[in-house]
């Protein structure tokens, strides 16, 4: 079992230092909402990541590339929306009116992008699945260990890179709607490259 806790402690750890889309989404919304109400959308991949397990394991090695193609193109167009709100959040950015009340929006539209995004459903089709498979093969519990190990580690790191950018955007309104547009921006750059996977990449 051991061997298993480590490598989903690796991979976990991997998984929530990535810089993505998901990840700059959380940065976003702690910039905007403050940190406790964002926190909560660090526990999205519990919500979506069980389908994406589902169909990497059993549908996703099997779909033309058409389809991937087109599993890229989608998640772009959403991460372009996200970064599209979080642009208008900055224009209009005023510190006494920042909307404290998102908590449970933040946590399904968090779980909405990773649904759809092709990461997820590439890491666990080539990295993740086949351990996971593994592990259950030879007993149910190094199965689960690796499952607890991982997720436990993502969301760790994800809550703590949430309170870190919530507590250093207290700094001052002009750093903080700085950073805000920065995030925005980001988001951006990781909607049109998956755009250009969808289309471009053969």
């Amino acid at each position: 079992m051991i061997p298993y806790i480590l490598q989903g402690l690796t991979l976990g750890f991997a998984a929530g230092a990535q810089p993505g889309p998901f990840q700059t989404y959380l940065i976003t919304q702690s910039l905007a909402n403050g940190w406790k109400k964002t926190i909560i959308a660090a526990f999205a991949p519990l919500v979506s990541d069980g389908p994406i397990i589902l169909i990497t394991l059993l549908l996703l090695r099997q779909l033309p590339k058409s389809l991937q193609r087109g599993l890229y193109v989608a998640g772009g167009i959403f991460i372009l929306y996200l970064a599209w709100s979080s642009f208008k959040q900055w224009r209009a950015f005023d510190e006494s009116t920042v909307d404290r009340s998102q908590n449970q929006t933040g946590l399904w539209k968090a779980a909405l992008m990773n649904l759809i995004s092709p990461g997820p459903y590439i890491f666990w089709s080539l990295v993740s699945g086949p351990i996971f498979l593994k592990g259950l093969s030879e007993s149910p519990s190094n199965g689960f260990a690796f499952m607890a190990a991982f997720y436990g580690t993502m969301i760790l790191l994800n809550v703590v890179v949430i309170i870190i950018i919530g507590l250093a955007s207290q700094i001052g309104e002009r750093i903080r709607r700085g950073l805000l547009l920065f995030a925005s921006i980001a988001l951006s750059l990781f909607g049109l490259y998956q755009l250009w996977l969808g289309i471009m990449v053969r």
